[in-house]
């Protein structure tokens, strides 16, 4: 198995999304002796915002690109190089503005490709990134997943279906909700988180013993 790990948040070593994924992507990987970790931590190393170089190069022929075009359609290349080669993708992030990061709202332009994770056809589009188990570790400072701001909750609806466009359907969303409501709120999240990452490793190994 071969674990992709994407974080985002710009809180650092203070970002409960980065701490929950990471951890949920040692343990997947810990379960299984053959396993592989590929990282990408887009606050380290952001990817570009796609500008016109990007819009015209992903159309060009390779040996008709200039040099910036190249450049940035290279870029995003080894990001679905990265993605094509995982069997399990951990996308991390904390809720800002009602959505994700926008480092990682950069990802999904750069992964969100036609003719690469998708296609056009008679029966309309069809999603080419497909077999692939997906997890979102999304970190809020309050209750989004239940009550009257569940409406204000614009992440994980544009994450299920931006993946969904591309393939990606089997997706588990793990929260550490309320961390802005003090100390205790903060311990609460952080345990219900780690508790249902504790049964989604469970059940990979099991699913795989399966398999």
């Amino acid at each position: 198995m071969s674990v992709l790990l994407v974080t985002s948040s710009p809180r650092g070593a203070a970002s409960h999304s980065t701490r929950i994924a990471t951890e949920f992507a040692h343990k997947l990987v810990a379960a299984d002796p053959a396993a592989t970790l590929v990282v990408r931590d887009l606050v380290a190393n952001p990817l570009p915002h796609i500008d016109t170089d990007y819009a015209t190069g992903i159309y060009t022929p390779a040996e008709a690109r200039t040099k910036r075009q190249a450049e940035v359609v290279g870029v995003s290349d080894a990001v679905l190089d990265e993605l094509f080669a995982a069997d399990t993708v951990i996308l991390a992030t904390g809720f800002i503005n009602f959505n994700i990061s926008s480092t990682l709202k950069s990802w999904v332009d750069h992964v969100a490709r036609s003719g690469k994770t998708f296609a056009y056809g008679e029966n309309g589009p069809k999603g080419l990134v497909t077999g692939k188990k997906v997890y979102i570790v999304l970190a809020s400072g309050g209750i989004y997943s239940e009550g009257a701001a569940v409406q204000m909750d614009h992440a994980i609806p544009y994450l299920r279906s931006v993946l969904g466009f591309i393939g990606m359907t089997d997706v588990e969303v793990v929260r550490i909700e309320g961390v802005g409501m003090g100390p205790d709120a903060v311990t609460a999240a952080l345990a219900k988180a780690t508790a249902k990452v504790d049964a989604l490793v469970a059940s990979s190994v099991h699913t795989a013993i399966a398999a």
